[in-house]
């Protein structure tokens, strides 16, 4: 009789099991189509406000036997999953998600192709300080292969007094020299305004590390068609990197490339953090191209090449230098550039390493 007794209850508990499971399952399904409409008004995914005024109505009409704590702990679960349901819809939404795009981003420039099979090498000096100092750069990447120079026309500095580049000026010494060269160009643009006018001048724009979070920068970038080279943040988080990179996708510009540049922490052995972990984990949440900036990243010309090798063998498309035919007399990061003998010898240690 005992038996029977509890096999009732145990009955009794299966049904109501299913029943939970068949509420949980609805609950999750309006959970995402709440998700999808805050996505439309662009509302956030979580409302504490919302949240608590949910709870505070269970506790009121709860009559035990679980107290109230129980009831609060148990929901918060509830509310939890929710939350996590509608992030992982969101992220699979994402114009950058490697689950709604499969294939890899390739971005052609020239007779480079960033995100095909083979890496690519970007290198050039901090600032555009001159004709001449352009021109003995690029004489020099073309004679070692290299097809694509960078040099900063507009530079973004911590201090209001250091050298800010020769903006518009300097972008038409890149272009005239790249055109004496047969090379592509990269530089930063700090200005939505000068978006449009810098196609007129480079071949790829790029957003510095101090404008990932310039939403407006990001906007105008997505409303032209010229490739657009992102940096990550400098305390940017992974998630916040897919978010900046979506703003220019959402506009129209499929053309990003993303580029790991060193997140800031505690280390003091290095200008910031190189992380490598980014690239990997770029690679499968992502189908742009990701690229690594290991002048940035550490600051030291004696690591560049063992941290642009680990970067390859992460899989990164592409490594980022920066060149200057006298160091010593740079105008902006003038410890952290090669000169061209040093280049020459940090490009030949990464070819032989089979990762190039």
């Amino acid at each position: 009789m005992e038996n029977t007794r509890l096999d009732d209850l145990r009955n009794r508990i299966d049904e109501i099991n299913e029943n939970l499971l068949e509420l949980l399952s609805e609950r999750a399904r309006i959970t995402q189509e709440i998700g999808l409409e805050k996505e439309k008004q662009g509302v956030p995914k979580f409302d504490p406000l919302r949240e608590k005024k949910m709870l505070d109505t269970l506790v009121a009409r709860n009559i035990g036997p679980f107290d109230d704590e129980t009831i609060r702990h148990l929901f918060k679960q509830f509310f939890q999953a929710s939350l996590t349901l509608q992030q992982t819809v969101h992220k699979k939404q994402l114009l950058v998600s490697r689950k709604r795009q499969q294939a890899d981003t390739i971005i052609q420039l020239g007779p480079a192709a960033i995100g095909g099979d083979k890496p690519i090498m970007i290198a050039g000096p901090c600032s555009v300080e001159s004709y001449e100092q352009v021109r003995a750069v690029a004489a020099a990447m073309k004679s070692a292969g290299v097809t694509v120079l960078r040099g900063g026309a507009f530079k973004p500095r911590t201090s209001p007094y250091d050298f800010q580049g020769l903006g518009l000026e300097g972008l038409r010494i890149l272009k005239d020299v790249a055109d004496e060269f047969g090379l592509q160009t990269i530089s930063e643009i700090v200005d939505p305004a000068h978006i449009e006018i810098a196609g007129q001048y480079i071949d790829v724009i790029q957003i510095g590390a101090r404008n990932m979070h310039n939403f407006e920068l990001l906007k105008a970038a997505g409303e032209v068609r010229i490739p657009i080279l992102l940096k990550r943040g400098l305390s940017a988080t992974l998630d916040e990197f897919l978010h900046a990179a979506e703003y220019i996708l959402s506009r129209g510009n499929t053309q990003v490339m993303l580029i790991e540049r060193g997140i800031r922490t505690y280390e003091r052995a290095t200008r910031n953090t190189l992380d490598i972990s980014a690239v990997p984990i770029l690679k499968q949440e992502s189908h742009l191209p990701v690229l690594v900036d290991v002048t940035h990243s550490t600051g030291r010309k004696d690591i560049f090449a063992p941290c642009a090798k680990a970067a390859l063998a992460a899989g990164a498309d592409g490594i980022m230098v920066e060149v200057h035919p006298n160091p010593a007399t740079a105008l902006s990061d003038a410890q952290q550039q090669l000169t061209i003998e040093e280049f020459n010898q940090f490009y030949a240690a990464i070819q032989r390493s089979g990762l190039f």
